[in-house]
């Protein structure tokens, strides 16, 4: 359910009750298109969030907190310049339409009170955040909209604000019944009920609208039954549900999956749905932020890896054809390997061979069922160069095979460097991890930019997963390549354990030993971490290597996670998330 006018008039209500007279103390801006106000208020400290997200649009009081770019883009100093300081003195919303607007009072410059309001406009990928003065002409935008993105509207600063278009549809809070049933007689839509709903108010989404024929026909509201009788029915459903939106008997709750994922959040229950699977809340801003947290922070993070993981996609590409290649050029230098025997066979049997032949048949003594073999012979050339010719082709192929066969493991190394790049992206889950995975690829050339000499102090630093066994001991899991590494070479001493799954690309684990030996069972869970970060997650059977951290090394010139090792001992298992989820986290 998008955040309609309904659960919007709500938030209004909750904010107007929270922050209405607090002070901005603080303005950031984490997303591009997201903004913080920190708010004072009544001895307490409140975070309102505005996104003007394409994917997830909205406003509320949030606990959720996000690192900050290390410049604050010009929004934010726009914000920062006439908000700090400023009091909140009214919270409105346009009838039931999905804007808010924040009206402000601050002294400006010449120490005049003045008001500024900030506007909030929830439309999908319209969406936008819009700041404006006492007379209403816009200071800035989080959006530009310029006449080549809309001939409609434009919102741009120095041009006065102009709400968006209507659509032609009427306020549901100001319906009487009987201009409800004329509306609905003169509606022209093939007698589908919920049709008529959302496409004549403003603000209503399909759940609610289904919410109210549910009120209306209990569970029955097909587009049978058309009629005057129906008609009045749903005029009475319609103006109590919404006699409750304006008296503002709200009750948040949200909806979850079977899988207790959440699904859909509500103003307050709705009979429509398995009352089962709602759950109440006490705030709209703790159900909003229940509900959009987690799927806007994968949106994002897929937003933000979908780059680079075209960037690996096409260079992993570019490897597999550059080791068909070698691998052709290889299977053509084995078969030019037969030049040597050629040679050897033209010395052998030089004594009874002539100039001017152009091919010869002798015995191959190297069959073992000793038979004849034809040897193309070049005839302006004696025998002596014949066979000298053919050493000179062997050797050519010797060497070319030679190359090929360094390159082709090059090529291999490359791909599984690129793999492990792939899957620690498909795992990154904050912004940290991305950051270092980004350093790596611009490190090793293929995206364009200047590697870090040092991390800022500003830069989030990534830490790897801990677990605890049930056994006591610290388990370690790396998050990147740099982590890997850092987690194998400097972290972890020479008597720990080391895990990694054979031939797949993962994460390095590293058991703290505490000077003796890993317990059997230690040993299957680390094992068990080892598959399940690793791009054998969904696997049975997973084969993970094993040995004390003294037995790995790195070769120099290596890429980053990329190690060697010897005298191991490999064990298999089968990952899942249940077992994963009975370990304890450390810190």
């Amino acid at each position: 359910m998008a955040l309609d006018g309904v659960l919007l008039s709500g938030v209004a209500r909750e904010l107007s009750q929270r922050i209405i007279h607090g002070r901005v103390e603080r303005v950031l801006q984490p997303e591009a298109d997201e903004v913080h106000l920190l708010i004072r208020n009544e001895g307490t400290n409140l975070r309102l969030l505005l996104s003007a997200s394409a994917s997830h649009p909205r406003v509320h009081l949030t606990a959720v907190t996000k690192p900050n770019p290390l410049s604050p883009p010009m929004f934010c100093m726009v914000l920062r310049k006439h908000l700090t300081g400023s009091k909140i003195v009214s919270i409105s919303q346009q009838g039931m339409e999905r804007i808010l607007e924040f009206a402000f009072e601050g002294i400006n410059e010449l120490g005049d009170l003045v008001e500024k309001r900030l506007i909030i406009e929830i439309m999908g990928r319209h969406s936008n955040i819009i700041l404006v003065d006492q007379n209403r002409r816009i200071i800035d935008s989080i959006k530009h909209i310029t006449d080549n993105i809309s001939s409609v509207r434009q919102v741009l600063p120095g041009l006065p604000y102009v709400c968006p278009p209507s659509q032609d549809k009427q306020d549901p809070l100001t319906a009487t019944r009987e201009s409800f049933l004329g509306l609905l007689n003169a509606w022209n839509g093939s007698g589908r009920y919920d049709r008529f709903l959302t496409d004549t108010f403003t603000g209503l989404s399909k759940q609610s609208s289904q919410e109210i024929l549910y009120m209306a026909f209990k569970g029955d509201y097909s587009s049978e039954g058309w009629n005057s009788l129906n008609h009045n029915i749903l005029a009475d459903a319609f103006l109590t549900f919404y006699s409750r939106v304006q008296s503002g008997d709200y009750a948040p709750v949200l909806l979850f999956d079977e899988e207790n994922r959440p699904k859909d959040i509500f103003p307050f229950h709705y009979g429509v749905y398995d009352q089962g699977l709602l759950r109440p809340f006490d705030t709209f801003s703790a159900a909003l932020d229940e509900f959009y947290s987690g799927r806007d922070r994968a949106d994002r993070i897929k937003q933000r890896t979908a780059g680079m993981s075209r960037v690996i996609r096409a260079n992993l590409d570019r490897c597999e054809k550059k080791l068909a290649i070698q691998r052709q050029e290889i299977m053509e230098a084995e078969r030019s390997m037969v030049y040597k025997l050629y040679g050897e066979l033209i010395t052998a049997n030089i004594y009874n061979m002539v100039t001017g032949i152009s091919e010869v048949s002798v015995l191959n003594y190297h069959d073992p069922e000793g038979g004849q073999i034809i040897i193309p012979l070049d005839a302006g050339k004696t025998p002596q160069q014949n066979a000298q010719n053919y050493y000179r082709l062997y050797n050519k192929a010797k060497k070319t095979m030679e190359k090929q066969k360094q390159m082709e493991n090059e090529t291999l190394e490359e791909i599984r460097y690129l793999e492990s790049l792939a899957e620690h992206l498909v795992r990154a889950v904050d912004e940290a991890v991305i950051d270092e995975i980004r350093r790596e690829l611009i490190a090793g050339g293929y995206v364009k930019g200047t590697p870090a000499k040092g991390r800022s102090k500003q830069q989030p630093i990534s830490k790897p997963h801990h677990y605890i066994s049930s056994d006591g001991y610290d388990i370690y899991v790396g998050k990147n390549n740099l982590q890997n590494d850092e987690l194998t070479l400097k972290f972890a001493s020479g008597s720990d354990l080391w895990l990694h799954t054979k031939v797949i690309p993962g994460s390095h684990v590293i058991v703290k030993s505490k000077g003796g030996g890993i317990p059997e069972r230690t040993l299957l869970e680390a094992a068990r971490l080892a598959a399940w970060y690793s791009k054998a997650r969904q696997s049975a059977n997973v084969p993970v290597d094993y040995c004390p951290r003294r037995n790995v090394k790195k070769p120099g010139g290596a890429k980053p996670g990329m190690v060697i090792y010897e005298h191991y001992n490999t064990i298999y298992v089968t990952p899942s998330e249940k077992d994963i989820d009975a370990l304890t986290k450390g810190s």
